[in-house]
């Protein structure tokens, strides 16, 4: 993992709750032009401070302003400006949680889709029903025609004597 990575999925969520907090409690409100001081120095001084919004285009440290989502375009391009990390901008950021969205969005309904799909196919339809009970009647009648078929056999054998009887000359058990 790179370093600096696991800040980049920390901070949408850190953004929200920055938004979120009231602006009595939050760091940018405490430090009111805390981050001013950074203004023309580098990107990484400016953003140690997690309340700190880069602009690279114009190399100016300012407060996030916590009541808008994203930084205005007033106070910053969205291509130029950084927050929490260096080398990756709201832009980008936008778009590589956009798609990230939209993957998960669609993996759930694939997966949603693939479930209820299971369900479905593990209850016997009438089709199943109707031909289990198809092959269970043939069975029968099958059955019927074999019994018949020896009773006429053992009719023959009878009339023309070669029933087989009980052997008169089988060994004895003791």
């Amino acid at each position: 993992m790179a370093p600096g990575r696991g800040l980049l999925l920390c901070a949408p969520l850190a953004l929200l709750l920055l938004a979120m907090a009231p602006d009595s409690a939050s760091p940018a409100a405490a430090s009111e032009g805390a981050c001013l001081q950074y203004t023309n120095k580098t990107c990484e001084e400016c953003l140690k401070n997690v309340s700190c919004l880069w602009c690279s285009s114009n190399k100016k440290c300012m407060d996030y302003p916590v009541k808008n989502l994203f930084p205005p375009r007033s106070l910053c391009e969205l291509s130029s400006a950084r927050w929490g990390v260096c080398w990756v901008n709201f832009e980008a950021l936008i778009i590589t949680m956009s798609v990230v969205g939209g993957v998960i969005l669609v993996a759930l309904c694939i997966c949603c889709y693939c479930c209820c799909r299971k369900k479905k196919s593990k209850k016997p339809d009438k089709e199943d029903e109707k031909a289990a009970r198809e092959r269970e009647q043939r069975r029968v009648r099958q059955e019927e025609r074999r019994a018949e078929m020896k009773s006429r056999h053992d009719e023959i054998r009878k009339k023309y004597g070669l029933f087989k009887e009980e052997n008169p000359y089988a060994k004895f058990e003791n």
